[in-house]
């Protein structure tokens, strides 16, 4: 899902650095997000989330009509996992235009580079995230 960044020695230059390359890795991410939600899905501004899923149409027969609802209801399940997805990445770029990325949202002290590497969208450091997940 997402590329694991090297690891870099911890100063300021590094520091942006490493978020320039994440930042260029999450728009990446974005743009495939928005593209495989648009196979499914509608831009709809009067949903939460902003997308429709499509409904399919497979013909007029009772097992074309079956398979019309069975594709459908996968893609309702896909377009919110897509969603999900999407608003994290939209929420970790944002964090990076105001000079927050990287900060635990709930100690508010810096997330490790390392988990920051395997997960660029990490709202919490560790010890919060595995606190909060108890």
């Amino acid at each position: 899902m997402f590329k694991i960044l090297k690891r870099q020695k911890i100063s300021n230059g590094g520091k942006q650095k490493f978020v320039d390359e994440t930042k260029t890795l999450l728009k990446k991410r974005k743009e495939e997000l928005e593209k495989q939600l648009e196979e499914i899905a509608q831009k709809n501004p009067e949903e939460a989330r902003g997308y429709e899923t499509k409904f399919p149409d497979f013909g007029q027969s009772e097992d074309e009509n079956a398979d019309e609802v069975a594709s459908f209801i996968d893609s309702l399940s896909l377009e919110e996992n897509l969603e999900t997805n999407l608003a994290e990445v939209n929420l970790a770029l944002k964090k990076i235009q105001k000079g927050e990325y990287g900060l635990c949202e709930e100690c508010h002290q810096e997330i490790g580079r390392d988990r920051l590497s395997a997960f660029p969208t990490a709202r919490w450091c560790l010890d919060c995230k595995n606190k909060l997940s108890k």
